[in-house]
């Protein structure tokens, strides 16, 4: 009995240790059966005289029983924390290399774009890390292919889209097909789980295989080809309703705008006659007709491209090229409207400058407001040149405000044109300074009569480049004024105002003719010419002894320098008359000494 309950002891002990190991439960067995047969032998053979003996081997065997018992328990806590001990190194090992691998996915994150899974425009997912060989690129396009796939073909019946987990992937397939799959380095892109990632893309992939299906549907496909018909017709039917009243406006105009319309007239001017308005008014309403059919292209030809998947994409991008330009005009303007504020103060500030530069110039000029030892011809010139420095500095100040003023294209074309000035404009400067130079010199002003070289004329135009003279036979000649400046100018006007200008003629007279009378017909003929000046009286002067004549030259004062070319006329026929008059005939003769005790030719009144 002894035994058996040991035994029992021992067995309830090896039951309550649920963790114990299949090594000790089978020794244990090993050693309770040995304990049973033996028990067994004993009772047949030894039941009288051996009952002591067999009491002293059981508590033998049971203290072997549970000496072997705790060195297999404590064999048993040695192997247990070994074990414990890998799986704890393994784990901790696992768990810094997914750290290390987490922090490095973080610092990519930041700098690495994902690949966009997308299918017609719309981005389903982001792709980062590669896979067996492929690229993020790679595998984007791979999915988005069999997406489309399997979303147009419509012989793939409509089934769910599903996961099926491997040990270290999961596969996401619709069907028999494999659409992705996800690792646990996908997983970690993400930040989260191999399973919430594949159910969050199950989602996202089922929406869009459905909405591919009925969009490549035959119900679908013969709708938009419907639509597409419609559009088509209601273009054409929009086409002729718009050259049908375009034309009937034209004959509208042609009819009726001689008798409606009034000539376009600009003070005493008729700028644009009745049929001139015919004209533009019929070549706008085309410009307008045309803009309302491209306006209506712009609309439709869009729509028709969107009707179709495949062509939707042609039709965003088409409607760009015809709005982006609108857009950008419009921005443009709008973010332009502060420096145009700017511009316009500059510009109003500088006009109404000017306006008091002009009105103080105007006084000036009409000697109502007078500065000493500024002459009021100065003033309408000065007013030009200060105009234009003040037109000039508005310029240098609008220009950075001007659009297109930084781009290199636009300053280009400044240096462009700058040189071609420069280069092409030396004559034009050596003009515009000899203008400048003439207009502060004052050697003659508009109206004055003038001689320049071999020119004589009045001055009828001063310009800072060209001066304008009009010659005695109504002719026009433009001088430039770096030739004025080089040239001798005289002034006719301007000795004709402060001392009077002198006009002579010569003529000869043969020494038969007393000197005296002719001095005293020379003196009449210019008193008897009008123009001429009674005081200071005229005067002659003897200016050549000639072998056959003498040469006079007679003097007289005039103020009319414009009619001196008249009173010198003038003057000249009153010698002939007067000399006429006299009997005195107006030859040089030309004599040829032969010493043959002929008479002498001195006067009379000289002889002795």
């Amino acid at each position: 009995m002894n035994l058996f309950f040991h035994i029992f002891i021992i067995f309830s002990f090896l039951l309550g240790t649920g963790e114990a190991s299949a090594q000790i439960i089978r020794k244990a067995g090993q050693m309770i059966q040995n304990a049973f047969e033996e028990a067994k032998v004993d009772s047949t053979s030894h039941e009288g005289s051996e009952a002591a003996e067999r009491v002293l081997l059981d508590s033998i065997h049971l203290s072997d029983l549970e000496r072997q018992l705790q060195e297999m328990r404590l064999n048993e806590m040695l192997l247990r924390a070994e074990l414990d001990n890998a799986v704890n190194g393994s784990q901790r090992a696992d768990s810094i290399r997914k750290a290390e691998q987490r922090h490095r996915i973080d610092s990519l994150r930041a700098i690495t774009p994902g690949v966009p899974v997308c299918i017609e425009g719309d981005t389903l997912f982001l792709i980062y890390a590669a896979r067996g060989g492929y690229s993020a690129n790679d595998r984007a396009e791979m999915i988005s292919n069999a997406i489309l796939k399997i979303g147009k073909d419509r012989r793939i019946r409509r089934d769910s889209v599903y996961m099926l987990e491997n040990d270290n992937y999961i596969d996401i397939m619709y069907g028999n097909k494999v659409i992705l799959s996800i690792t646990d380095t996908d997983a970690l892109w993400q930040g989260t789980t191999r399973q919430d990632m594949a159910r969050h893309y199950i989602r996202i992939l089922d929406g869009k295989i459905r909405y591919l299906k009925n969009e490549n549907s035959f119900a679908m496909i013969l709708k938009r080809a419907g639509v597409f018909v419609l559009v088509l017709v209601f273009q054409y039917l929009m086409f002729k309703l718009i050259n049908y009243l375009f034309r009937k406006l034209r004959r509208q105009i042609v009819r009726h705008g001689p008798h409606r319309l009034h000539p376009f007239v600009i003070r005493d001017y008729e700028l644009l006659n009745t049929r001139s308005l015919c004209r533009m008014m019929v070549y706008a309403s085309n410009i307008i007709r045309y803009a309302v059919l491209l306006a209506l292209l712009t609309v439709t030809v869009p729509i028709l491209f969107a009707i179709f998947p495949q062509t939707e994409a042609l039709a965003l991008r088409i409607f760009s090229y015809m709005l982006n330009p609108l857009i950008m005009i419009g921005r443009g303007i709008i973010n332009y409207i502060p420096n145009l504020f700017i511009i316009l103060i500059i510009w109003y500030c500088v006009r109404y400058i000017v306006k008091g530069l002009r009105y103080i110039s105007e006084e000036i000029h009409n000697e109502k407001l007078r500065i000493a030892g500024f002459y009021p011809d100065w003033a309408r010139p000065t007013y030009n040149i200060v105009r234009f420095l003040l037109y000039a500095f508005m310029i240098a100040m609008i220009y950075p405000y001007l659009p297109g003023s930084e781009s290199g294209v636009f300053q280009g074309i400044s240096v462009f044109v700058g040189l071609i000035v420069s280069l092409g404009s030396s004559s034009v400067i050596s003009n515009f300074i000899a203008g400048f130079v003439i207009t502060y010199m004052r050697p003659f002003r508009t109206g004055d009569f003038i001689k320049v070289k071999d020119t004589t004329g009045n001055v009828i135009e001063k310009t800072p480049f060209v001066t304008r003279l009009r010659t005695i036979k109504n002719e026009v000649i433009t001088i430039p004024n770096s030739f004025i400046m080089s040239a001798d100018t005289v002034n006719y006007s301007l000795s004709a105002r402060r001392y009077g200008l002198i006009i002579h003629t010569t003529m000869t007279m043969g020494y038969d003719t007393p000197w005296r009378t002719v001095h005293r017909l020379l003196i009449e003929s210019a008193l008897a010419t009008q123009g001429v000046l009674k005081d200071p009286k005229p005067f002659v002067l003897e200016m050549q002894l000639d072998d056959n004549y003498m040469c006079y030259q007679i003097n007289a004062y005039i103020t009319d320098a414009d009619a001196m070319p008249q009173i010198k006329s003038d003057l000249l026929q009153n010698i002939q008359d007067l000399f006429h008059a006299a009997g005195i005939e107006m030859i040089a003769p030309h004599f040829y000494a032969t010493r043959d005790g002929s008479a002498s030719r001195i006067p009379p009144d000289f002889r002795n």
